[in-house]
């Protein structure tokens, strides 16, 4: 059974940094590629960063040069580092990951950008 479980989210203020992790089991981690969502009050779920098996990485415009997203393959752990962070960066994040063409989301961790 898959299971992505997200941590890390919290209030921090205009310009601050979190650490999101995504601590994985049910998958060969190293062999699957990654992503983060969020979702704000409102909104569609939107994609915010992709990872591949190899590493390789992709950003949404919004949060280019802000965000990095990487991987520990010995602990099938995701992470997300925000940086600079904005208030309309306010939004639940959910990493997700897909396997034999099904849909695996995480439960989601809170992050509150605000003064």
């Amino acid at each position: 059974q898959v299971h992505l479980v997200a941590s890390g989210g919290g209030l921090v203020q205009p310009g601050g940094s979190l650490r999101l992790s995504c601590i994985t089991s049910g998958i060969n981690f190293k062999l699957h590629p990654m992503d983060w969502y969020r979702q704000a009050p409102g909104n569609e779920r939107e994609w915010v960063a992709s990872i591949s098996s190899s590493g390789g990485t992709n950003y949404a415009d919004s949060v280019k040069g802000r965000f990095t997203i990487s991987r520990n393959n010995a602990r099938s752990t995701l992470l997300l580092d925000m940086s600079s962070l904005k208030p309309e960066d306010t939004a639940v994040y959910y990493c997700h990951t897909i396997r034999q063409e099904n849909h695996f989301w995480g439960r989601g961790t809170q992050v509150t950008v605000s003064p």
